[in-house]
C-alpha cells in the first residue's frame, strides 16, 4: 500500500469527476428549454445532429468544448462558444464538423465563435481533412459587433479560408438547417455543395424585417430565402432535404463518394496497449503542482508496449527525448523530467526546469525527428528555463532561443499535452499554442501562465504594498497577508485549465486516459497532409 500514491488517485480522480460534471453541464448549451423549443421547430440540436452523422462506434476528439466558460455573463453566457467542433469519422473518413448551436442565443456568434471557428478551418487546412458545416446562425452578435467585425483574426476571415481551402482541393459541405443571414450566408455558398432543409432552413442577406426598413418590400422569410426559393428559383444550393435527418444523410452519401488521399506517410504497426497499466496515472502524477516524480512513470503508461527508445540519457537530463509507438503510430516524444537529477560533473539540476545541456540535447533530438519524418510530442510539465548568475553566463539564452527556433521551424506535426505546469518561456519553447502544435490539449491538473501563481502573487503583492506605502497607508503584515491571498486567488483562477480552454488556449481538456486517442487521431489526421516545406533551422546562436 502506498499512501502517496493513493493521495495523488483520489485527487485526481477528483478533479477527473469534476471535469466530467462540467462537461455534462456545457452539452446542455443554452439549457432544457431551448433544447425542447427546438425539438418542437421538429429540429435536433447541434450534438444530436453531429451524433447523427458521424459513425456511431468510431472514436472522436471535441475541440474547444469550455470555450466561452466564464465569459459573457453580462449578456447571459457563450456556452462551447454557441458552436460545437468535433473529429471524427463518416463512413470511414475522417472529418471535421462544426455545429452551430442554436440554443445559445440562436447561434449568434460572439468574438470567441469566430475565433474557435477559425480554429476549426485551421485544423481542416493543416490536415487537409474534409470540414462538414451544419449551419443554424442568427449571425453576428450585434451588442459586440465591433469586436467580431472588422479585424484580420474576426468573421471576415471565415469566408476567405473558404476561399483558400476550396483552391486546396479541401472538401466543404454544407447543411443549412436553419437561419443564415447576412454576411453569415456566405460560408455555406462557398462552400463545395450546400444542403438546406425545407421549412426550416433560411438564407439571405437581409431578412424580411430589414428588407421592408430598406426598401419597403414586404415579404416573408420563406419566400425571400427558403429551401424553395434557392433550390428552384435561385439556385444558389444544390440539395433540398425535407428535415434534419435527410439532410446529414445526403452529407453522409456526399462523404461516402470522396475519393482517397495522397499521405504524408508516417509510421504506423499494429497497436499495443502499454505494458504498465493506465490507470495508474492517476497515482503516479503528484497532487501539488512543486512534487517531484519521475515522467518515465507517466510516459510508460502511455506509449505501446511501455517501450521508449531514449535519446542522450545521460545528456541534458531534465528533458527526456526518445521514439516510442503510440497506437502504433512511430513518435518523438519531447517532455519535462520532474525528479531532481545530477550531472556526471556532479551539478544537481531541478526537475522541471530547462538547462543549457537538455535545451541543445532537445534541440537536436526535434531535428533528427523532421530528418525522419517521425511526428514530434511534446510532453510539458514546465516550469521555465535555469535563471541565475551561472546559468547566464553560461548561455542559457541562446541555448533556450536554438530550440524555440527549431520547435518553430519543425515541418512534422506537434502534438503537446500539458499534464502538469506550463510556465512562462517553457511554455514557448516546449511547443505552446503559438508554436503551431496541430493539437494541443491539457490534462485537469495543468496550470498555465507566465509563472506560478505563488511567485506572482508574492511579486504583485509586494508592487501593491509598495504603492500603498508610498501613498502614506500603513502596510502591517496582517495587512501583507490579505494582500496576498487576494491576489493570489484572482491569479488560481487565472493559471487553471478551465480558463485557459475558455480562451482557446488550448483545444480541450481531457481524462488521461484519453491521451492516447487524441494524439492518434490527430496523428491520423496529420496523415492527409504531405509534407511541402523543407526543414530548415535557419540562422542559430552557437
Amino acid at each position: 500500500m502506498d499512501l502517496n500514491f493513493n493521495k495523488n488517485e483520489d485527487h485526481n480522480k477528483l478533479l477527473l469527476s469534476q471535469l466530467k460534471q462540467n462537461l455534462s453541464k456545457v452539452k446542455l448549451g443554452g439549457g432544457e428549454k431551448r433544447i425542447q423549443k427546438l425539438h418542437a421547430e421538429g429540429k435536433m440540436t447541434a450534438r444530436e445532429r453531429i451524433d447523427y452523422l458521424l459513425d456511431p462506434k468510431a472514436k472522436c476528439i471535441e475541440i474547444g468544448a469550455f470555450v466561452g466558460e466564464g465569459m459573457y455573463a453580462e449578456h447571459g453566457g457563450c456556452p462551447s462558444g454557441g458552436v460545437v467542433v468535433k473529429i471524427g469519422y463518416i463512413g470511414g473518413k475522417q472529418c471535421i464538423v462544426v455545429a452551430n448551436d442554436a440554443t445559445v442565443k440562436a447561434g449568434a456568434w460572439f468574438p470567441i465563435t469566430a475565433k474557435k471557428n477559425l480554429r476549426a478551418q485551421e485544423i481542416a487546412m493543416e490536415n487537409r481533412l474534409p470540414i462538414i458545416y451544419l449551419v443554424d446562425s442568427a449571425g453576428v452578435y450585434l451588442p459586440m459587433q465591433d469586436e467580431i467585425f472588422p479585424d484580420k483574426e474576426h468573421f471576415g476571415r471565415i469566408f476567405r479560408n473558404n476561399a483558400q481551402m476550396s483552391s486546396m482541393g479541401i472538401t466543404q459541405i454544407s447543411a443549412i438547417m436553419g437561419s443564415c443571414v447576412a454576411g453569415g450566408a456566405y460560408l455555406p455558398i462557398m462552400s463545395d455543395e450546400a444542403i438546406i432543409v425545407e421549412g426550416t432552413g433560411s438564407i439571405f442577406l437581409a431578412g424580411s424585417y430589414l428588407v421592408k426598413a430598406a426598401i419597403g418590400e414586404s415579404i416573408d422569410n420563406e419566400t425571400l430565402g427558403g429551401a424553395t426559393t434557392h433550390c428552384e428559383i435561385s439556385g444558389v444550393t444544390d440539395y433540398k432535404a425535407k428535415d434534419d435527418k435527410d439532410a446529414l444523410d445526403k452529407i453522409k452519401n456526399i462523404v461516402d463518394k470522396i475519393g482517397g488521399f495522397d499521405k504524408a506517410g508516417y509510421s504506423r504497426v499494429k497497436s499495443e496497449k502499454p505494458a504498465l497499466d493506465e490507470k495508474e496515472l492517476y497515482g503516479v502524477l503528484p497532487k501539488a503542482r512543486n512534487e517531484q516524480y519521475d515522467m518515465m512513470e507517466i510516459i510508460n503508461r502511455l506509449v505501446d508496449n511501455s517501450e521508449f527508445e531514449a535519446y542522450k540519457d545521460g545528456y541534458g537530463q531534465t528533458i527526456i527525448t526518445g521514439y516510442a509507438r503510440i497506437d502504433g503510430w512511430a513518435v518523438g516524444i519531447v517532455a519535462n523530467q520532474r525528479k531532481v537529477v545530477k550531472t556526471k560533473k556532479g551539478e544537481m539540476q531541478f526537475g522541471g526546469v530547462i538547462y543549457s545541456d537538455s535545451a541543445d540535447k532537445a534541440t537536436r533530438f526535434i531535428a533528427n525527428c523532421n530528418q525522419k519524418k517521425i511526428p514530434l510530442v511534446f510532453v510539458q510539465d514546465v516550469t521555465g528555463f535555469m535563471v541565475g548568475s551561472k546559468s547566464e553566463q553560461g548561455g542559457i539564452i541562446k541555448d533556450g532561443a536554438k530550440m524555440v527556433n527549431a520547435v518553430s521551424n519543425s515541418v512534422v506535426p506537434k502534438f503537446t499535452v500539458i499534464v502538469g505546469n506550463s510556465y512562462g518561456a517553457g511554455n514557448y519553447a516546449m511547443c505552446g499554442k503559438a508554436y503551431d502544435p496541430r493539437l494541443i490539449f491539457a490534462w485537469p491538473s495543468a496550470e498555465l501562465a507566465v509563472m506560478g501563481g505563488t511567485q506572482a502573487a508574492k511579486v504583485l503583492a509586494q508592487i501593491e504594498a509598495s504603492s500603498l506605502k508610498k501613498s502614506g497607508e500603513i502596510v502591517d503584515e496582517e495587512k501583507e497577508k490579505a494582500l496576498f491571498d487576494k491576489i493570489k486567488a484572482r491569479y488560481d483562477e487565472q493559471v487553471s485549465p478551465y480558463y485557459a480552454a475558455s480562451r482557446l488556449w488550448t483545444d480541450a481538456i481531457i481524462d488521461p486516459l484519453d491521451t492516447r486517442t487524441w494524439i492518434s487521431m490527430g496523428i491520423e489526421a496529420a496523415n492527409h497532409s504531405p509534407i511541402e516545406k523543407q526543414f530548415n533551422l535557419g540562422v542559430i546562436q552557437v
